[in-house]
């Protein structure tokens, strides 16, 4: 049996983030999600896949709003239970949306994007050709401050566990809106976290880009 040779994981030296473009602002309110969009779930399982090609057209501020909801937004306003699993529901896991105008972190009690850094951090969030030029770039971070309540030898297993449900979550959306995803781990998880200016308790454990698929035609 042949070995497999790993893979080694450089990073770009003194990459840093990119001056934002484009309009953002201090908060970006999106729309309530449709309920009555989309496929069914055997039809969204059936399309579900990764892909690694984009085109560079931004999401819709609705497209955008809906997979935001989808990914782990409030479903239940009594007890504010969210669309994805997570122990205890201690929602330990923050998404960050990286877009060209802003990083910002969903805020999911008011279904809306708060502004982080007023930079653009997509070439940051992985290795690959098309990490910096597809539209955004989902960041899922663990708040670790949040799980004190758990053992430490859990909190790690049970938060990459939360993210998964998330990305699947996303896949499913984009599946069924026309989307394409990739979600990815290979990250240099120190100097993300340093570009998104986050503090000791919170690790970014894996990103996830979504876009239009190449040769997508939109209206």
């Amino acid at each position: 049996m042949s070995e497999v040779e790993p893979l080694s994981f450089e990073a770009r030296p003194g990459l840093q983030p990119r001056p934002a473009s484009g309009e953002g602002g201090e908060r970006i309110a999106l729309p309530a999600p449709d309920m009555s969009g989309g496929l069914p779930l055997m039809g969204a399982l059936w399309q579900r896949k990764s892909s690694r090609a984009f085109g560079n057209e931004a999401l819709s501020t609705r497209l955008l709003g809906d997979l935001l909801w989808a990914a782990d937004g409030v479903n239940r306003s009594a007890g504010g239970g969210r669309t994805a699993p997570s122990p205890h529901g201690l929602n330990e896991i923050d998404i960050y949306v990286a877009l060209p105008q802003g990083l910002y972190r969903y805020d999911t009690a008011h279904h809306r994007l708060d502004l982080k850094r007023a930079v653009d951090a997509r070439n940051l969030t992985g290795y690959r050709d098309f990490v910096g030029e597809a539209p955004l770039d989902l960041i899922y971070v663990a708040n670790f401050s949040r799980m004190t309540a758990l053992a430490p030898s859990q909190r790690e297993m049970f938060s990459a566990v939360t993210a998964g449900a998330i990305a699947q979550n996303v896949y499913l959306y984009c599946a069924s809106a026309g989307l394409g995803a990739v979600v990815r781990g290979w990250l240099n998880h120190r100097r993300l976290a340093e570009a998104m200016s986050l503090n000791e308790d919170e690790v970014p454990l894996l990103a996830q880009t979504v876009g239009f698929p190449v040769g997508t035609v939109t209206q």
